[in-house]
Parts: C-alpha cells; sequence; structure tokens
C-alpha cells in the first residue's frame, strides 16, 4: 500500500502560510542560490506520483508566476466550490475527502503527496491516513497565519526517523506514525 506523506515547510512557531496564505517568507534568502535538490525534494519528488492539496493552496501555487510546479504527476485539489477551468493538469474534487484518500492509498502505484493546507491536513490526520510527516522548519517566527493543523486536531503520536541541519535557516524533521 503507498503512503501519504505530507511534505511541507513551516515557521518555528508552527504556522504554515501567513494568515493570507502567503508563503513569500520561505524566500527571503534572495543572494542565495537555491540547489536544486535543497532539503532532499528530488528525492522526494521521485518517490511520488500523485498530489493533494486544498483549493487555497493551490491558488497560491498558481499566483507564483511560474509554470504549474507538478506538470508529470496526477494532481488532485479539494473544493466544494470549483471546477476546472485553468490548463492546470489538476483534477478538482469534490467528493468526500476520507473516502476519496483512502482509495487512492489502495492503489499500487508510488507514494501520494498531502501539499497541504491546515484545514485538509487536519482531516487526514485527524483518520489516520498520513503515515509520514516530512517538516521543513524555516527559523523564523510569523506571530500569526496558518496554522500545521487547523483547530480539531486529535491528539497523535509520531516516530522521529531523521533531523537535518541544512543551514542557518532550514532544519528538517521526518517522522512516521506509530
Amino acid at each position: 500500500m503507498r503512503k501519504l506523506k505530507l511534505y511541507i515547510a513551516q515557521s518555528i512557531d508552527g504556522f504554515i502560510a501567513t494568515e493570507k496564505g502567503s508563503v513569500e517568507w520561505l524566500n527571503d534568502n534572495e543572494n542565495e542560490e537555491i540547489d536544486e535538490n535543497a532539503y532532499g525534494y528530488l528525492d522526494f519528488y521521485s518517490s511520488i506520483d500523485t498530489t493533494l492539496m486544498g483549493y487555497n493552496t493551490y491558488k497560491e501555487i498558481v499566483n507564483f508566476g511560474i509554470p504549474f510546479p507538478y506538470p508529470d504527476k496526477k494532481n488532485y485539489v479539494f473544493s466544494k466550490n470549483h471546477e476546472k477551468k485553468e490548463d492546470n493538469p489538476v483534477e478538482f474534487i469534490k467528493s468526500n475527502i476520507v473516502e476519496f484518500v483512502s482509495n487512492l492509498k489502495q492503489l499500487d502505484e508510488k507514494d501520494i503527496w498531502l501539499i497541504g493546507g491546515g484545514e485538509i491536513n487536519k482531516i487526514l490526520l485527524n483518520k489516520n491516513l498520513i503515515d509520514e510527516i516530512i517538516i521543513t522548519i524555516k527559523s523564523v517566527v510569523l506571530g500569526k497565519g496558518i496554522p500545521l493543523f487547523a483547530n480539531g486536531t486529535d491528539f497523535k503520536k509520531f516516530k522521529i526517523t531523521k533531523v537535518e541541519k541544512f543551514d542557518d535557516s532550514f532544519a528538517q524533521i521526518i517522522m512516521e506514525r506509530k
């Protein structure tokens, strides 16, 4: 069975975006060139063939002003109100997220990347569908914003399998569900 992996960045205080959904705070190293495999991204990316995200996360990605970054993957966007109107290779899903993800996990394919956001992260965590969490922590405090998991998240335990410091701004923690 394939794994559902939450691979995401957050601030020290646990936010994945500002209150308005921006992640610009992740890219404040304008003078530094980032290695293409920074933070194990390419290795991770090659291990998955499917992405899942909420509509707000999708809109933030589209607003980056670059070509859609996952054209070679199956991309599902969860939204109760939106239909596909764009040329990006995404499918909008209105059905029950838990049932949809449970069925996806049963397929004999590569792993699934849960891109986020906080509400979807909460729903899937509460239903024990997230198998692995890979959090890249940026050494910044936002003070307020969108939390990694929305309010109403159940108590869960994970086992830390790896911790890595990349530079003076980023560290990564990899955890598996107990």
